[in-house]
């Protein structure tokens, strides 16, 4: 005989559930190697101005390098910010991690959640929105058309089987 103190809650059985990260495609390895080659074709275009005498031309050339390596510092940090969707039959949670670890949350009824997309003709899915009590909450901001219309297929059929209510086994 079950015990109906282990058997799964099935108002607490995830329908949907996804952690969304923006797309970096340099990894930190393939970063420093540019980085280093980088700065050796500097130092190799330099060289030369650095012998004519001319060397707040090879200063300007270190500014550069600097200047790419701290851009690139900043997007990998940016590139641990996250958001995630978890959905149940009666709770629709959506957070916001940014790249410092500060949490927004949101929580929504499912029954009561709309899903807009706003779509280019041209570039496919711009912008994907909850949509709760007047309110419009952007999800995945940081991924590409193709990415957000696959996000807003799967969310939206989620939805569509949250609003048929918990399954009893």
């Amino acid at each position: 005989m079950l015990n109906p103190f282990e058997t799964p809650n099935a108002f607490e059985t995830p329908i949907y559930q996804t952690r969304l990260t923006p797309h970096r495609s340099m990894t930190p390895r393939a970063f420093y190697v540019f980085i280093v080659l980088f700065c050796l074709a500097q130092i190799g275009f330099a060289l030369p101005f650095l012998i004519m005498g001319a060397w707040p031309v090879a200063g300007f050339m270190g500014l550069d390098a600097l200047a790419l390596y701290i851009a690139f510092r900043l997007s990998f940090r940016d590139a641990r910010a996250y958001e995630t969707l978890d959905l149940t039959p009666i709770e629709l949670v959506f957070a916001k991690v940014g790249a410092g670890g500060r949490r927004r949350e949101w929580r929504f009824n499912p029954s009561w959640v709309r899903l807009e997309q706003m779509v280019h003709e041209e570039f496919g899915t711009m912008r994907v929105e909850i949509v709760y009590r007047g309110e419009s909450i952007e999800v995945g901001g940081f991924l590409g058309p193709v990415q957000k219309a696959e996000l807003a297929r799967d969310l939206g059929r989620a939805l569509a089987t949250a609003r048929l209510g918990p399954r009893f086994s």
